[in-house]
């Protein structure tokens, strides 16, 4: 379960920006939420500050009971690397490198040893149909296969919390509904929390729960029984 108290962040001290203010919100375990809202809105940032990334001036970040605001960089990157996984609208995919090595990475950082590697890498490029490509180079990918990649590369140690932010932005709606595919079975195959950043209304209509954020605040949340 992930906790938000009280969050509240604030950039540039002198021109004070408020992009996020007393947020609290709580996310059970195994289900899907889309964090949905225009460009501005403070989604993004309440992504990262939910993950770690970013650390607000206000408030506490529990995951399963840790608040993970208080932890020495260190300790949050080891967190981060044992529970949660990344996917982004740029892909940010390593180009000269082959699609082996892309998703070996992520193993890398979460100091798996490399004698076990070897078949998680090819379980997680098979899962995502990438399983002829595992020696292609990243640059020679699509856009679509280099999201897959990049989902190849986050599902590889089974992260419990999986975040996308507008996985599907730069892609058309056929692929975009192949990673919406790929991201929802992978949730519900290993009853993991999936948080979705999103602008997209159709997407997030797909999630249990659909948190709407504006000017930095919640200014509605609805669940897949009050949709009903």
């Amino acid at each position: 379960m992930i906790e938000v108290k009280n969050v509240t962040k604030i950039y540039n001290k002198k021109n004070a920006f408020t992009a996020l203010d007393n947020i609290n919100l709580t996310i059970p375990s195994n289900t899907s939420v889309a964090i949905l809202g225009k460009s501005g809105s403070g989604k993004s940032t309440l992504m990262h500050v939910i993950s770690g990334l970013d650390k607000p001036q206000k408030g506490q970040v529990l995951v399963d009971g840790e608040d993970i605001l208080r932890l020495k960089p260190r300790a949050t990157d080891r967190f981060r690397a044992s529970k949660m996984a990344f996917i982004f609208q740029s892909f940010f995919v390593e180009g000269g490198e082959s699609c082996y090595n892309n998703v070996s990475l992520s193993l890398e950082t979460a100091g798996v040893p490399v004698r076990k590697r070897k078949k998680l890498i090819e379980q997680a490029l098979q899962s995502v149909d990438l399983g002829d490509k595992i020696k292609s180079r990243a640059k020679d990918l699509s856009g679509g296969q280099k999201q897959r990649l990049a989902i190849a590369r986050a599902i590889v140690g089974e992260p419990e919390i999986l975040f996308a932010d507008e996985p599907t932005g730069n892609l058309d709606s056929v692929t975009s509904k192949v990673i919406e595919d790929l991201l929802f079975n992978y949730q519900k195959k290993n009853r993991a929390t999936l948080i979705i950043v999103t602008h997209d209304e159709e997407l997030a209509s797909r999630c249990n729960t659909v948190i709407n954020i504006k000017d930095g605040k919640i200014v509605s949340q609805s669940t897949e029984e009050s949709k009903k």
